[in-house]
């Protein structure tokens, strides 16, 4: 599928699917509805000594980074899952400009080049867990979700991003089935949190078993967002 760069009002980027009429990330501010969904209500959110987080879309890797960030900042240990059945090349990724050349990232006593940490988000081995810095160990994992053998496979997580495309535009990822299955998967009091804040969409969550909550939206985007947690 083609892609385009679109700048969004926060001055960051964001890709643009002609095929699919659907960006990657919000146009309101791609940066700032990232870090407000996922980072402030959903990582912080968690109580998890050592988060293990799973991101339903790992599409830009901007979800990834700023939790990586998060994590030097905070000192935690994160164990970050990523699901993507169709990846993007770093040479596109790259083009977004989410870290320039010259920026650096305290990790541990050191000061690391930020760019080149982004880009072992996008370059290391899919299918393994790699360690990009000491707080911040990655596992891509290129697969359908709904095809994941999630009995088999071992999967547990702490906290879920659920950033897949919007409901109208990929209506399979967005199933009472799926919903349920991501209840399975999480550990008790873990967290999911997704921009869709449609009636549909918390009702499915509460069906699942979610106690769900509309919290409000990212400074200058969406009015709501939705945080679901499991019980105890």
């Amino acid at each position: 599928m083609k892609r385009i760069i679109e700048k969004t009002d926060d001055g960051s980027t964001t890709l643009f699917v002609p095929e699919l009429n659907e960006h990657y990330h919000s146009t309101k501010g791609a940066r700032t509805e990232s870090q407000h969904i996922f980072i402030n209500m959903g990582l912080k959110a968690s109580t998890a000594t050592t988060p293990h987080i799973l991101e339903i879309g790992f599409g830009t890797g901007l979800n990834a980074w700023l939790t990586l960030e998060e994590a030097e900042k905070s000192g935690r240990n994160v164990y970050y899952t990523g699901l993507e059945l169709y990846p993007l090349e770093w040479q596109l990724v790259e083009q977004l400009g989410y870290i320039s050349a010259n920026e650096q990232l305290m990790t541990g006593d050191n000061q690391c080049p930020a760019h080149e940490l982004f880009k072992q988000l996008h370059t290391s081995p899919w299918e393994e867990d790699v360690p990009i810095t000491p707080h911040f160990t990655l596992r891509k994992v290129q697969k359908d979700f709904n095809k994941l053998e999630t009995e088999t496979e071992g999967w547990k997580a702490d906290v879920i991003y659920f950033d897949a495309f919007a409901p109208e535009k990929q209506p399979e990822m967005w199933s009472q089935e799926l919903f349920n299955r991501l209840y399975v998967l999480l550990n008790n009091s873990g967290i999911l949190t997704t921009y869709c804040a449609k009636g549909v969409v918390r009702r499915m969550l509460q069906a699942a078993g979610f106690i769900v909550e509309r919290l409000p939206g990212p400074p200058g985007g969406k009015r709501e967002i939705l945080r679901a947690r499991k019980q105890e």
